[in-house]
This record gives structure tokens, C-alpha cells and sequence, in this order.
């Protein structure tokens, strides 16, 4: 028993399970229902499942020793893990937007950041409805609900910051992520068969009106190293120091998710540092952006599974439900009805409008294209920008 108990412990490490959920995650992710699948967001539900499952049983005993699956230390591990990923996954996107992000600006650029404007709006005028019905919701709950049906970990931080109820904002936060997370994963899925739309013929005609002609860089360039580890590395800690700059006044900062997304715009665009090639393949940056995004989900799930238990409520879980459709809705309709965007881009720019890393997966393998990223790296930053402000609004005023 001793020698199971010693093993368990050994074998039940947090590298164990981050591994674990995600082989599990990709087997569920892999079941297709009438063309709908989780894909990678599946990593999702099995790491949220786990995290429902550690709050009831956070530890055991077995052979006299303790076996801790979550406590604080862990909770510190797994945040560490999600910042890891966030990084990864927004610097690679950035990096394969970059090359034709600069170049393709135009009017549609103002769209983009009317929609994001549009997508935060819409979600804090539904948590002001919410708040105003249901006497019995805290602001502090409320805006919990907000940051997690919009998947805004940097509105969850700025809410905090405010609150002084700030286990209420991440209890909100955990019960509304799930569907924030699926809701929008299962939208950019299910909008192109309601519309019966030719995925083929809409990703030849999406190509061909996104060409943008980019100019060759000189072919003397040097690699440092056949990996592309050090251009990735650079702009991931470029991001970083980017995302800590503060704005004087309403002390906010892109954060290392806005700031990795923004160095790797301007790193894609250039490509070079002097005669240092930084230049990264396409299959690299696939790689680190799918990587990134799984530990991403796995270090945000599994916590998140935990504060699903703690204050759940089938009205918070509804109003968290409201406050993900109708967004989604009316960014949509503007983006279609006003600015006349095709299907990619406007599902796009919903992605990064409701700044939903799980979503771009989702797209990008729906449309068979990672050109999609450019709309969501476009309204990405708006968004961000706003669910941060608006956190700390709604708190101070109600």
C-alpha cells in the first residue's frame, strides 16, 4: 500500500494531468455531430470537468499520504500555465496576421473596431439589465458574469482591482466561462450551416478578396537557429513589455495577451532586426499556436471548474448565457447588415470582439483558412480595451 500510495503521488503530478486532459480533451473533441464538433475546445470541457470534480474532492488519502489534486499552490501553477499559453497562442496569431494586417488597412479597419466597440456595449448593457431586474445580484457578481461570458481574463483582473467583493467577481467569472467559451465556439460553427453556406466556394472567394501583395525581404538574412525559437521568443517578451505599459489616468495596460498580439503584428510586418531573419514558418506558428491554445484552456479550465461550484445559481448561469448570445447577435447583424462583411470576417471580428481565443481555433478549422485571424487580431485590442474599462464603470456606479 505504501509503495501505491508513493507512486500515486509521484505519477499524479500536474504535468500528469495536463497531459491527461488534454488526450482525453482531443478524444472528445474529435466527435462529430451532423458536422459540429468541440475540436480543441473538448480540452476545455475536460479540464473544467476536472475542475468541478477537485472541488468536491481537492485531496485524498491513500496509504497515509496525502494526495493533493487542487489547493492554492496548484491554482498559482495552473495560472502560470494559462499565461504561458495565452502568450503562445496571441503571439502566433499576430505573427501569421502581421505580413498583411499593416498592409491591408483600410476602411473595413473602422468596422472592425465598431464591432468591438458594439460586441463590450451590448454585453454591459445586458449586465446592467441584469442587475437592474435582479435585486439580489451583486455588481460585483454581475461583472463576474460579464468578464466570463466574454472571456476577458483582463476584465476579470480590472474588476477585482475595483471590487471589494472580489470572490464574488471570480465566482461570476467561472459560472458564465463555460458557456462564454462553448457559446461562442459552437456559433462560428453553426452560422455557416443555417446559412447553408459553401465553405469551399466562401474560403475561394474570402482568399482571392484578401490577397494583398507582400514585399520580398532580402535573401542575405540571417537565422540564428533552424527552429525559429529565438524570433518567437523575442516577440513573446516584446509582448510582455508592450502589455505592461500603463495608460496615466485610467492605469490600464494592454496586458501580455493585448501586448504578445501587438509585437507580433509589428515582428510579422517586418520580419526582420537588421540582417537577423525573424521570420517564422507557417507549420511552426500552427504549432505554437495550438499548443498555446491547450494550455491555455487546461489553465483556465480546470480553476474555472472549481469556481463553477462555489456560487452557482441557474439564473447566473442564464444571465452569463444572455450576456454571450445577444453580443454575438447584434455584432453579427452589424457586421453583415451595416458594414456588408463577408461570413469570415464577420465571424471573425465576433471572435475578437468577444475576445475569444477558443473561438479563432474553432474558426480558423471551420473555414480551413488562418487568414480569418486578421478580422479577430483587428477587433481584438478594441475589445480588450473596452471590457477593461467598462468593468471597472459598471462596479462604480452601481
Amino acid at each position: 500500500m505504501q509503495y501505491l500510495a508513493n507512486f500515486t503521488s509521484s505519477a499524479l503530478s500536474l504535468v500528469f494531468f495536463i497531459f491527461a486532459i488534454t488526450a482525453v480533451g482531443y478524444l472528445l473533441g474529435a466527435i462529430d455531430v451532423k458536422g459540429i464538433s468541440l475540436g480543441t475546445a473538448g480540452v476545455l470541457v475536460v479540464a473544467l470537468a476536472f475542475g468541478i470534480l477537485t472541488s468536491f474532492v481537492p485531496s485524498f488519502t491513500l496509504g497515509g499520504k496525502e494526495i493533493v489534486l487542487f489547493d492554492d499552490a496548484l491554482k498559482t501553477k495552473y495560472s502560470l500555465v494559462s499565461s504561458i499559453g495565452t502568450a503562445m497562442f496571441v503571439t502566433s496569431v499576430g505573427l501569421i496576421a502581421g505580413p498583411k494586417f499593416f498592409r491591408s488597412l483600410n476602411r473595413s479597419f473602422l468596422s472592425y473596431i465598431v464591432i468591438g466597440i458594439v460586441t463590450i456595449g451590448a454585453g454591459v448593457l445586458v449586465t446592467v439589465a441584469c442587475i437592474l431586474l435582479d435585486k439580489s445580484l451583486s455588481p460585483s457578481m454581475a461583472v463576474g458574469l460579464m468578464t466570463g461570458a466574454l472571456t476577458s481574463t483582463p476584465g476579470l483582473s480590472a474588476a477585482k482591482e475595483i471590487s471589494t467583493e472580489a470572490d464574488l467577481v471570480t465566482a461570476g467569472y467561472g459560472i458564465a466561462y463555460l458557456f462564454g467559451v462553448l457559446g461562442v465556439v459552437f456559433f462560428v460553427q453553426v452560422m455557416p450551416k443555417l446559412l447553408h453556406t459553401d465553405i469551399e466556394e466562401e474560403r475561394k472567394r474570402f482568399i482571392a478578396a484578401d490577397t494583398v501583395k507582400i514585399a520580398a525581404l532580402a535573401d542575405d538574412l540571417k537565422q540564428l537557429e533552424p527552429f525559429s525559437f529565438f524570433p518567437f521568443a523575442l516577440t513573446v517578451a516584446l509582448g510582455c513589455l508592450i502589455g505592461a505599459i500603463k495608460i496615466p489616468g485610467i492605469n490600464f495596460s494592454l496586458g501580455n495577451s493585448g501586448g504578445c498580439l501587438v509585437a507580433g503584428l509589428i515582428v510579422g510586418h517586418f520580419g526582420h532586426m537588421g540582417k537577423i531573419d525573424l521570420r517564422i514558418q507557417k507549420s511552426t506558428l500552427n504549432f505554437f499556436r495550438e499548443l498555446g491554445l491547450v494550455l491555455f484552456l487546461i489553465g483556465a479550465g480546470v480553476p474555472g471548474g472549481v469556481n463553477f461550484m462555489s456560487n452557482i445559481k441557474l439564473s447566473y448561469f442564464l444571465y452569463g448565457v444572455a450576456m454571450t448570445l445577444v453580443p454575438m447577435l447584434i455584432s453579427y447583424l452589424v457586421a453583415v447588415k451595416i458594414f456588408k462583411l463577408d461570413l469570415f470576417n464577420s465571424l471573425g471580428s465576433i471572435t475578437g470582439g468577444m475576445t475569444s481565443t477558443p473561438a479563432l481555433g474553432a474558426l480558423i478549422r471551420t473555414a480551413g483558412t488562418d487568414e480569418v485571424a486578421a478580422s479577430y487580431a483587428a477587433t481584438y485590442p478594441v475589445a480588450l480595451v473596452f471590457v477593461v474599462i467598462f468593468a471597472k464603470i459598471v462596479i462604480l456606479i452601481f
